[in-house]
């Protein structure tokens, strides 16, 4: 396709690629641009609206994420077939159910970014490891919950973070959430006050940045490179920031690395301004390309990097069991805003967790996973 049927708002307030990406998602949706087109490079973008290349390349990676569009190596980019408009998908079961003999799809396929395999999770060990831990239940099972989290959980995840991500943390400060959100919801409450600044990545993930307007906090949208957050232009939009919140092994949506150098460099802002960063490892524990990075976290010589991590991906997004790694000086804060905030998490799940990790489920869970993702990724000619 030689041009795209969208034009930009120069006038208008916010980043260009936002523009490009409602623009796109709106002419896919209308069926102007329907599934299997092919769209122009983003080189080609690029020139045809006047932009910087990155500009384009933020909204096809945005859209992409979505499962909107779908790169195909040296094919080019084109719109995922896979992708129908609700309305669109609605109109066809309609039209199948009219017409007799017609056989309606059994569903449509979920495309999610960080959807993880659902139909490779060993549903049968998990019910089994369930079972048991419901024939357990005695009567402390049955009262209120930790709400800093099971205690054999919390030590399992603080043994795994030691292997796995390079992170010394003792056991008392692991706390476990609901999730990425309730940890930084916990976290809000605790560092943040109205009006007080907080970085986020632009792009970024569109859940924290409505989670930090929720806390009332003013966002201040730093650039992302091919080196990850731009450190320096963060420093100096916003100097005296109470909260940096990034990802910085696996940029969401780019999916970047963020380099040792302007890790090194947010670390010693951070521990100059007494400010707190949030780090937010949501797929460390898949990498293809390279070698795996060491967490921030592992750098934090100060103590004033909070660490978040998640079980939706490497399990099950319906668990909504996720961890959060808090610095010393935080932990009666954190305690304290956690009876109030979030009151503990399913117990039952939380003793299911912990038994699949230390009977080394977990590991070989994973193991299986890498290994099917990537021979999953092998055929589209990625990476």
């Amino acid at each position: 396709m030689a041009t795209l049927p969208i034009s930009l708002d120069r006038g208008a307030a916010g980043p260009l690629y936002r523009q490009i990406v409602a623009r796109l998602r709106t002419a896919i949706l209308a069926g102007t641009l329907p599934a299997g087109s092919r769209l122009p490079s983003s080189r080609g973008l690029a020139s045809q609206l006047g932009i910087a290349r990155g500009t384009a390349d933020a909204a096809y990676a945005v859209l992409a994420g979505e499962g909107v569009l779908l790169a195909q190596g040296s094919a080019g980019t084109v719109v995922s077939p896979h992708f129908a408009a609700p309305w669109v998908a609605a109109k066809a079961r309609a039209s199948a159910v009219a017409r007799p003999g017609a056989h309606l799809p059994l569903r449509v396929p979920a495309l999610r970014m960080g959807l993880p395999a659902l139909d490779a999770f060993p549903r049968k060990l998990w019910s089994r490891l369930a079972a048991r831990e419901i024939r357990r239940t005695g009567p402390d099972e049955l009262a209120y919950p930790d709400p800093a989290g099971h205690r054999p959980l919390r030590e399992a995840i603080s043994a795994y973070l030691g292997i796995s991500r390079g992170i010394t943390v003792d056991p008392e400060q692991v706390w476990v959430t609901g999730g990425f959100q309730g940890a930084l919801s916990l976290i809000a409450s605790v560092v943040l006050r109205p009006g007080d600044a907080a970085w986020v990545e632009d792009p970024g993930y569109p859940p924290a940045r409505d989670a930090l307007v929720a806390a009332r906090a003013r966002l201040v949208p730093v650039p992302v490179d091919r080196h990850g957050m731009k450190v320096d232009a963060a420093i100096a939009r916003a100097p005296k920031a109470h909260l940096a919140l990034l990802t910085p092994t696996h940029q969401s949506p780019l999916g970047v690395t963020l380099s040792l150098e302007r890790r090194l460099s947010l670390l010693a802002w951070a521990a100059k301004s007494n400010a707190w960063v949030l780090e937010d490892d949501y797929d460390s524990e898949f990498r293809y390309m390279g070698h795996p990075l060491p967490a921030l976290k592992s750098l934090d010589h100060a103590d004033r990097v909070l660490f978040a991590g998640s079980f939706s991906k490497v399990l099950f997004p319906g668990l909504r069991i996720g961890y959060l790694v808090v610095p010393e000086p935080l932990t009666e804060d954190i305690a304290r805003a956690s009876r109030l905030v979030q009151l503990g998490q399913s117990g039952l799940e939380q003793r299911v967790v912990a038994s699949f990790m230390a009977e080394g489920h977990f590991a070989r869970h994973l193991r299986r996973m890498r290994s099917l993702y990537a021979a999953r990724r092998a055929p589209r000619g990625i990476g």
